[in-house]
């Protein structure tokens, strides 16, 4: 009886997770447009109030508009909506950052499907038959087995416990290739509004309604679930102070400016004060954090908060599987190495006929390998005549050929040492001594050799030998030594993780470069030495995607679990790859050191930005008075209220030019602390030094024409 699926319409198009994709880099205007409300509507007090800086410029701007009121003048209505336009602009930053969260979790809903489950009552193991019965899938409780069949969608987040089928995660990950889930094993977790599309499966439901990944996914993007991290309330307490200091200097200022004969006006007071506090900064803060976790949506990475984010731009030490990250995962055949008395093309050839019957993907290396290196074309089963093929099993460690032909009659065997000599010998043979000295140096340097045996019948005799032997080695992925020299440059250690013995490990880890590697390693080997490393003051990341990964993930300071994984482990993880790509760990500490750096340019910027502000405005309060201080108008500025209305629109305007680098970060390149503080001084310190004063003079050129404020 197969489940019946209501599925909500959506616009047809391509995969959600492909759609979803929002640019990081300049403002689209569409999605700036779109923004402007919630803007506005963030300017409300009970909001403002969790960004002292902002909040300051908006009392501000309240008692501004008071006072233009009271004595409207051109002058304190200019500065009255350019403070309010401050305000806005800050908001505006924040409101477009969760905007493209926002755009990117209203693709997810559309995928989300009401499904009629099919709960099961009596399983197989309780007896046949097996009896279900259709409910909603709203009304799935955990540990609900349920069965799924081709072309059903799945009602729930959970793990498979019967069967293996195909299933289209497209909805989730943007990809269109079909994937493997299976009973047992790493590769058990399903997500509910994925679709089946072979075969038949049972799934116990590991969520509660609500609850499922995607329900999290969309929470997450849309910055719902987002928190302050640790160094972002840290700043905020930094930025909260400055601004309490230069408000108590203001307001101990006007007494001093009233004994000088000089009383300053609420709105220029105003006007000081904001340009005294890093509006700049305060303005950007929680954009930046925001789109941190968007740059890793963006890579199909779900960070479960924004600590997470941060952690990974603080790491010290990268725990990395061999397999599938520094590996290509499957050992290939990388040399021929023949006998005496037997040439390179005839160990070549019967290689390749042995491992035709070979499905392993170690087999078809080997037919690979004779091709592109010895130009022999490919054969099939088909194609060999009085053939017989011998595939490989795990019980004969053998694959090969029977020729029976007239004019080639013989065996061929390709497999492990031991078993294809014992093969040679139970045949007559005897193997060289060579044999032994090629397969122990292979096997010293981390490698694992194939032994290719051959008995030829001739005249009702037999006669066995041993052609030579073929080395496969585990390859390391092409680039993975020039990324481990990146992350050496960025103070980071990279330790390999392998259930290989220590010698095949040590050959591994000298060849891919990293810094030192843990040979067959158990759970309890990882946790270890992530709390040793930890004991000492460092910030470990490490990915995983196995149940027995699952401790590893919960004590990482950043754990990245595979979204192929077992649900434990995407549970103990803080960050989860929906593309299941162990290598994207690298990305995610370069983005998460891109956040950190993009803070602190910002930052530097800010407060350099400031500077310009205090040689307009101070000289304009009080070269009356005091005339030396008309020797700090260095700009040149054309009278006082042109000099504090230019200050005062371009510390609002500046705001909106940083959006865009707020929200795409600024450019990691791999170096020393010491490099990256030099670059942030000369670039973002003397830049926020050098633009204001050009910004302001040019804004100066422009205001005094305009009536009241020349």
């Amino acid at each position: 009886m197969p489940a019946t699926t209501v599925e909500a319409k959506a616009p047809k198009g391509p995969p959600v997770a492909a759609s979803r994709r929002i640019s990081a880099g300049m403002l689209e205007p569409r999605l700036l447009l779109a923004s402007v409300p919630d803007a506005l509507r963030k300017l409300d007090p009970r909001l403002m109030v969790k960004n002292p800086v902002m909040f300051v410029v908006e009392v501000g701007a309240v008692l501004t508009t008071l006072s233009a009121i009271r004595a409207p003048s051109v002058f304190a209505w200019v500065i009255t909506v350019w403070l309010w336009l401050t305000v806005v602009f800050a908001d505006l930053s924040e409101a477009v950052a969760e905007g493209r969260g926002k755009a990117q979790a209203e693709t997810l809903r559309r995928t989300k499907k009401d499904t009629t489950a099919r709960r099961v009552i009596q399983d197989r193991r309780s007896g046949p038959p097996e009896v279900t019965e259709e409910v909603s899938g709203t009304e799935l409780r955990l540990g609900d087995l349920v069965v799924v069949e081709a072309g059903e969608i799945i009602p729930g987040d959970g793990d498979v416990v019967e069967g293996i089928a195909s299933v289209d995660e497209s909805a989730i990950t943007g990809e269109s290739a079909p994937v493997i889930r299976e009973s047992g094993g790493d590769r058990s977790a399903v997500t509910g509004g994925t679709k089946v599309l072979s075969d038949r499966i049972v799934v116990r439901i590991t969520s509660k309604p609500g609850e499922t990944f995607i329900d999290r996914m969309i929470a997450l993007v849309e910055g719902a679930a987002r928190q302050k991290t640790p160094n972002e309330i840290a700043l905020n307490i930094v930025l909260a102070s400055l601004t309490i200091v230069f408000l108590v200097a203001v307001v101990t200022l006007q007494p001093f400016a009233i004994f000088a004969g000089a009383e300053q006006s609420i709105v220029i007071l105003v006007a000081l004060v904001v340009a005294l506090i890093p509006t700049t900064i305060g303005a950007l803060l929680s954009a930046i954090g925001i789109a941190g976790m968007d740059r890793l949506v963006q890579r199909n990475v779900l960070a479960m908060s924004g600590r997470a984010v941060e952690a990974a731009g603080d790491v010290n030490t990268l725990l990395l599987d061999k397999t599938g990250t520094i590996t290509l995962g499957n050992r290939q055949a990388a040399e021929f190495l023949p006998v005496r008395g037997v040439d390179l093309e005839t160990l070549a050839d019967a290689a390749q006929l042995s491992s035709i019957a070979d499905e392993t993907p170690e087999g078809r290396s080997i037919v690979v390998l004779a091709k592109e290196r010895h130009a022999l074309r490919a054969r099939t089963e088909g194609e060999l005549e009085h053939a017989e093929f011998v595939p490989f099993t795990a019980q004969t460690r053998m694959s090969g050929v029977d020729l029976d032909g007239e004019l080639d009659n013989r065996s061929l065997r390709k497999g492990a040492a031991t078993a294809v000599m014992r093969w040679v010998r139970e045949h007559g043979g005897h193997p060289t001594a060579e044999v032994g000295p090629l397969v122990d140096g292979i096997s010293a340097t981390g490698g694992t050799p194939l032994v290719v045996g051959e008995v030829v019948r001739r005249a009702g005799a037999e006669s066995a030998r041993i052609l030579g032997v073929i080395h496969l080695k585990d390859v390391v992925k092409h680039g993975m030594r020039d990324r481990f020299d990146e992350l050496r440059r960025m103070g980071i250690r990279t330790v390999m993780i392998t259930g290989d013995n220590p010698l095949t490990a040590r050959a591994i880890a000298q060849e891919a470069g990293v810094d030192d590697f843990l040979a067959e390693a158990t759970p309890e080997d990882k946790l270890a030495l992530i709390r040793r490393e930890q004991a000492g003051g460092k910030l470990v990341a490490m990915t995983g995607d196995g149940t027995n990964d699952a401790p590893a993930l919960a004590q990482a300071d950043v754990g990245v679990a595979m979204n192929t994984g077992t649900s434990a482990a995407k549970e103990a993880g803080n960050m989860v790859d929906l593309d299941s790509n162990p290598t994207k760990l690298i990305q995610i500490v370069e983005i998460g050191k891109q956040l950190l750096i993009t803070r602190g340019s910002l930052t530097t910027f800010s407060i350099a930005n400031d500077v310009a502000k205090y040689f307009a405005i101070i000289p304009a309060m009080f070269a009356s008075v005091y005339p030396g201080l008309r020797h700090l108008n260095i700009m040149g500025l054309h009278s006082p209220t042109s000099a504090i209305a230019s200050a005062i629109i371009f510390n609002a305007l500046i705001i909106i030019v940083l959006i865009p680098l707020a929200l795409r970060g600024v450019r990691y390149r791999p170096s020393s602390a010491a490099a990256l503080l030099s670059r942030n001084i000369w670039l973002y310190g003397l830049g926020g030094l050098v633009l204001p004063f050009l910004g302001i003079k040019v804004i100066d050129l422009i205001v005094q024409f305009v009536p009241g404020l020349h």
